[in-house]
């Protein structure tokens, strides 16, 4: 028989790895948890912290938004200005005729949305492909990627809604909606398509080299393997491209099609009054918030994934 010594004073119940203030069987003769008083008194005071920290932001909140509200309103043109920019009557005159064009900017935004995202695919693998024989491939994925980068969105619009109709080419659409959702997806798919490259290129080359000894060809590793990591490292700065999308959808009513933008422009021209203005940008504000916040909520949660060691 096999007597195992204990150490002087050690309690050969006691787990040396346990809190001593804390247990989890307690009095309770059922083997619940029971709180120590020492964890009870901790979580009171977190619970006291926060609530003092959320009373302190809400005082500096309301403080900071007084202030600045009474630098406007004692400005000397606050009253011409709130005629100019914030005048009721044309306010609930535009909010219809705005709603109405706004509908025409979602779809510009889901139907661009869509072709950004697969012309930005093909333009990353284009430019990641290996080997001599495809150079001519990347470099002209490479001089499309950099051009359309460098080219000013508003320029682009004006060359393609203004340029092309004016070439009277036949079969060729003149309508201002289509010439400028495709200046909109010739410029943000060369965005995109540096985001999906920055993607399939972090992959490490083990993975490559893993699928390659599994018997996989070149085009099912990039398939099964490399783009769908690449895909799903990337979904924070895919959705920043498609928020700021969704606001310049706005810049296709420079070639008057009656979207968010043209309507307020409309009344606008007609009343000599801004508040029109003010009430498309609330608009897109009120559109756009919901998507940042999504794009937050999943960056934060890839990054809680990364940091417990998940899959990314």
């Amino acid at each position: 028989m096999t007597v195992t010594k204990e150490e002087p004073g050690e309690d050969p119940g006691k787990d040396p790895g346990r809190d001593p203030g804390e247990h989890s069987g307690g009095g309770d003769p059922s083997g619940a948890y029971v709180p120590s008083p020492r964890r009870i008194e901790r979580e009171r005071y977190r619970r006291a912290r926060a609530r003092r920290a959320t009373a302190i932001a809400a005082l500096s909140t309301l403080v900071t938004g007084a202030a600045l509200w009474l630098v406007v309103v004692s400005a000397p043109g606050w009253q011409r200005t709130k005629e100019t920019f914030f005048d009721g009557r044309y306010a609930r005159e535009a909010f219809p005729k705005v709603i109405e064009g706004l509908w025409l900017n979602v779809r510009l935004l889901l139907v661009c949305g869509a072709a950004v995202l697969v012309l930005g695919m093909l333009i990353a693998v284009a430019r990641t492909l290996r080997g001599p024989v495809f150079f001519p491939v990347r470099a002209l994925a490479a001089a499309y990627t950099d051009f359309f980068r460098g080219l000013p969105l508003i320029i682009n619009l004006m060359i393609v809604v203004l340029g092309v109709p004016a070439l009277r080419l036949q079969g060729v659409t003149v309508d201002p909606v289509l010439l400028g959702g495709t200046a909109l997806t010739l410029t943000y798919s060369a965005y995109v398509a540096e985001v999906f490259r920055a993607g399939i290129e972090s992959i490490h080359p083990s993975q490559r080299a893993a699928a390659r000894a599994l018997g996989l060809t070149h085009r099912q590793t990039l398939r099964y393997v490399v783009l769908p990591q690449a895909v799903r490292r990337q979904v924070p700065p895919l959705l920043n491209d498609l928020v700021s999308l969704q606001k310049d959808t706005g810049l296709v009513s420079i070639g008057g099609a009656v979207d968010a933008v043209r309507a307020a422009d409309i009344i606008v021209g007609r009343s000599l009054n801004y508040t029109p203005y003010i009430v498309a940008g609330l608009v897109f504000v009120a559109l756009t918030i919901p998507m940042t916040r999504f794009t937050d909520w999943v960056t934060a949660r890839m990054d809680r994934q990364r940091a417990q060691g998940g899959t990314i």
